[in-house]
């Protein structure tokens, strides 16, 4: 089934140049369905890259899906064109009184901030205890997921020294979970990021559930029990080569910055890195979007019940 989006958003050629197969509203209104119903908080600078890399795994699903995009209003975009937003992107003042299956959070590179000191935290903070009743289920991506699991569970972040960089090996904890469902025991996932969360503290919370973990890095994958809130620390929704634009970029601005590692074929950065992950990534969003389409209420307005 196709991923409904608006009629004129710009990824939608480069989505339909991959195969993607995507319905414009018009025509998605005259179908007889109920399609799952997901809000986007995009929190990335590279808005369109974003949004290409989200579509392109929801849209792998036999479910029709209708997404919204979201943006904060408490912060000013630099490399997204207002007009950009005010035509593709609602405000949380706009959505407030609306129901979604689905709310997914994207990273941000804002690490090097305390939480409380990032401009949008209070608004974030309204978003996160609006989805409690007013949607079923919200994946937490990155810089996200450490945000979430301080906001609800009080799990701090700590900064590292090396940056978390590069293809890591995990392991499946928990065998036939709903959201890793058809992984193999261990699998590769992107992590870039400067900071690590209180993985000492995650065993202590009798709500959540560690699905997927690295020796090297901790853990990937988290979600509560009633898969309410879902967590994914790595970037398993990056391309081929966003570690090695991300690389260049950091090495071009004369800053420290490694090698991605298990990245580049024999670790050489003028060979051109492949997706490994792509496997993962377009099945555990399968297996996200199946189990909300499994459990969300036809009725959303329920979930405020």
């Amino acid at each position: 089934m196709p991923i409904c989006i608006q009629n004129e958003l710009p990824v939608k050629n480069k989505l339909l140049e991959e195969g993607v197969v995507v319905i414009e509203e018009n025509r998605a209104k005259n179908q007889d369905i109920r399609p799952l119903k997901i809000l986007i908080l995009n929190l990335m600078p590279k808005k369109e890259e974003t949004e290409r890399q989200l579509l392109r795994l929801l849209g792998n699903s036999p479910l029709q899906i209708k997404v919204e995009f979201l943006h904060t209003t408490s912060h000013v975009a630099k490399n997204t064109p207002q007009s950009y937003l005010e035509k593709f992107y609602k405000t949380f003042d706009e959505v407030q009184y609306s129901y979604y299956d689905g709310l997914i959070i994207t990273g941000a590179p804002i690490e090097h901030l305390e939480f409380e000191d990032v401009n949008y935290w209070g608004e974030l903070n309204q978003i996160f205890d609006w989805s409690k009743t007013h949607v079923f289920s919200t994946l937490n991506i990155c810089w996200a997921a450490q945000a979430s699991l301080y906001y609800h569970f009080g799990v701090k972040k700590e900064q590292v020294d090396d940056k978390i960089f590069g293809v890591f090996e995990h392991d499946v904890l928990i065998e036939n979970h709903t959201l890793t469902r058809g992984f193999t025991d261990t699998f590769l996932a992107p992590h870039s990021r400067h900071t690590k969360i209180e993985e000492e503290k995650l065993p202590t919370i009798s709500e959540l559930d560690v699905l997927a973990r690295s020796e090297e890095v901790g853990t990937l994958l988290a979600a509560t029990k009633d898969l309410r809130k879902v967590f994914v620390t790595g970037h398993i929704e990056y391309d081929a080569d966003t570690l090695h634009n991300e690389y260049v970029r950091d090495k071009n601005s004369n800053l420290p910055i490694e090698v991605p590692v298990n990245y580049y074929p024999g670790n050489d950065d003028t060979k051109t890195p492949k997706n490994r992950w792509r496997g993962v990534a377009y099945l555990f969003y399968h297996n996200w979007l199946n189990q909300v389409y499994q459990q969300t209420p036809y009725d959303l307005t329920e979930l405020s019940k």
